[in-house]
Formats: structure tokens, sequence, C-alpha cells
């Protein structure tokens, strides 16, 4: 053989062989949406400070409810800093005669500020957030058995950026892969939540404002931060919750389960990711499910859900085991897409989404579009033989 033509031949192979494990996928531009039969998807916050955090500025919690109300948000947790009122959150945020809702889910919660990062606490219902504190600087055993006897989600802040979460992942059930509207700096918050997903826990990734600042009303004066509530506010980025029922116990059911989607902002479509393993089109599975790998194919979907825009393709990239396996272009009434592939049957492995392209607009926090760049939102994982008890 010619030395040029067998060149030609193994480099052709060499392609052949690179992509004989990636998914096999097709956009279905008429698709009819999956709409799972038991539960709701609520919207929210899980990351808000009002004026008992005491760096922020004419963002009383009134002002809070009363703007999420307004971009039709279900559910939302402010979650000051502990340390600004010495542990004592339940006679602060939660004492306040503005934390109430006749619509908006209000969930108990706190920014547990350390000398070790920060983590929030995400509860249904009151718990003693005193005892939490006062042990912040203890080994992560002691503060373990705290947060077991007290029920709570505890969830790890901002990982990869300023007051990191330095303490064991063992101790939280989600982590905050998107915080604040600003995108780009969420990158190695992603590459830590591979990490951990790798490495056999399934901890599920959400969003959070982070917001401390709102817009000056009546005789309220600006800060120097002022400006920041036309670039971050209330929902940038939102987190989406599959919930039983719309009630603060199935808020925290789903945060458990990872049954979550991040969208930029109340606006964005929503992510939904499926999978159908019993080849009947049913698509039992969803995000934060976790099965028993056959060794044979599976099929998934992807969807976007809410305000999508006509007019612009999509990009569905598929992660598998932490690297991209193969992206899609999506456009149409209900952007989808539908792929194939195996799951190993010796070995853990998990699948997730990101999808980007061009963001739905959001007035009424008008510069968040541009610090979200094109990221549209992400999903959770669809897990294959994790081990349930890790």
């Amino acid at each position: 053989m010619h030395s040029r033509s067998k060149y030609f031949f193994v480099l052709i192979s060499i392609v052949f062989c690179l992509n004989v494990n990636y998914a096999r996928g097709q956009e279905n531009n008429d698709i009819q949406p999956i709409k799972p039969a038991a539960g709701i998807w609520l919207k929210g916050d899980l990351h808000v400070h009002s004026r008992h955090s005491t760096e922020s500025s004419n963002n009383s919690i009134l002002k809070i409810i009363n703007f999420s109300k307004s971009v039709k948000m279900d559910y939302l947790c402010i979650t000051d800093h502990d340390n600004h009122v010495d542990g004592d959150v339940a006679h602060h945020t939660w004492a306040d005669p503005e934390f109430k809702s006749d619509s908006l889910l209000l969930l108990y919660g706190a920014e547990w500020t350390t000398t070790r990062g920060h983590g929030n606490v995400f509860s249904a219902k009151p718990y003693n957030h005193q005892n939490l504190f006062d042990v912040r600087d203890q080994r992560d055993v002691n503060i373990g058995k705290v947060k077991n006897s007290l029920g709570v989600h505890l969830s790890a802040n901002h990982p990869s950026g300023k007051d990191n979460f330095g303490f064991s992942y063992d101790l939280v059930k989600s982590i905050e892969i998107w915080n604040s509207a600003v995108w780009p700096k969420n990158a190695n918050a992603i590459m830590i939540w591979d990490d951990m997903l790798s490495s056999g826990r399934m901890i599920t990734g959400r969003g959070g404002s982070d917001t401390h600042h709102g817009t000056p009303t009546a005789s309220e004066k600006p800060s120097a931060n002022t400006y920041q509530a036309e670039f971050n506010y209330v929902g940038t980025p939102t987190t989406w919750v599959f919930a039983k029922e719309r009630s603060l116990k199935a808020i925290i059911d789903a945060l458990d389960y990872g049954k979550v989607s991040v969208s930029s902002n109340p606006f964005a479509p929503r992510v939904e990711f499926y999978a159908d393993t019993k080849e009947n089109g049913k698509f039992e599975m969803m995000m934060g499910d976790n099965r028993i790998s056959t060794g044979k194919p599976v099929k998934f979907r992807v969807q976007l859900i809410g305000n999508t825009l006509f007019d612009t393709n999509y990009t569905v990239t598929v992660i598998k085991n932490g690297k991209k396996i193969n992206s899609y272009q999506v456009s149409g009434k209900v952007p989808a897409v539908e792929f194939t592939d195996t799951p190993d049957v010796k070995v853990r492995t998990y699948y997730r989404v990101t999808v980007e392209g061009t963001n739905t607009a959001y007035p009424q926090v008008p510069k968040s579009v541009a610090l979200s760049e094109n990221m549209v939102g992400l999903s959770n994982p669809i897990y294959f033989n994790f081990d349930p008890k890790f």
C-alpha cells in the first residue's frame, strides 16, 4: 500500500475509533413534550439576602417577596448571614413581620457563614439554627451529627469563588453550580461538581442569585452597590424543582433527590431531561433517578419548556461522566432532541446536559442577560449503577 494511502487509512481508522462511543441522536422539532404524571414544576431562588444581612442595602423582606411574586416565582429561601446575628436567625429573619406570604412558599434557611467557607441551610420548617452555628469551627464529623439531628438540607455555596465551601462534601446534599447572573465565573464550580459525581456522590446541582441589594423606593437612598440590582437580583439564576405537590416539604424532597433544573432567569426555558430504559417510549426516568444498567442502549430525551425563542437555535451538549460526548442543534416551539447511548454495566455512569443559545430577556433585571452570556440552562444528572447508600 502506498505510504500516503496507508496514512489516510490509519487516520480514518483513528477517527472512527474515537467516535464509536459517541451518543447517537437527532433533533425532533415535531416532538410531543413529556408531561410527568405525578408532580409539578416550581421555580424559585435559593440564595437571597435581606436587610438582616448587614452588608445588604434597600432589600427588605417585603420588597423581595413582592418582587418574587411579580415575576411568578413559586418559592423562595431568604438566606441571611448567620454570623451577622450570632446565629440567632430565628429572632431576626424568621421573626420579621414581613416574613410571610399568601402565595409564595417561604423556606426556612440561612447562610452558614464560617472561616472555612459558606453553605446554605434549607428546611421546610423552623429548626434550631443556633446549634449549627455554634459548631461551625468544629470537626466535620461533629458538624455532621448536628446537621443530621436538625433534619436540614445543607448545600455548598459558591464552591470555587470567594468564601468557597471548605468542608467535606459528604456533609451536603447539593452544590451551588450557578452563583449570581455571571455564568463564566462558575466554570470551576462545574468541575468540582463533576468530580463529586464521578466519585459516586449523588449531589444535586442548584442555583442561587446571592443578591444583596434592592432598588431604592420611597424614602430609601441609593448606596454604592445599588447598581447591582440591574445586573443581579432574584431569579438570576432560577432553580426549578419537580415537586410531588406544592409544599415546602416537597421542595426539600426534590432538592434531596436531584429533581432540579437551573435556568438563567425566571423567563428562560426550563431544561428537562428524561430516559427510556424499557424501550417502550414512556421515558420512565428523569433527572435524579438511578437505575442498574442492563447493558442495553438507553434512549434519552432533552426538551426545553417555556419561553423559547422561535428564531434561534439552541445547542444541547451531553456530558457523560464529566466529558462531552456530543452536541445537537435544536429549535422550534418545543426544542427537543433524542439520543441513544449505552451505560456501562460494571461501573458508575451519569449523564447531564447544558443548553446554550440566545437568552430570553429579563426586563425586571435588564442587565443580567449579558452576564449570563449564552448559558440558558443546565440539567441534573440521570444515574446508572450509583450506590444510594454511598
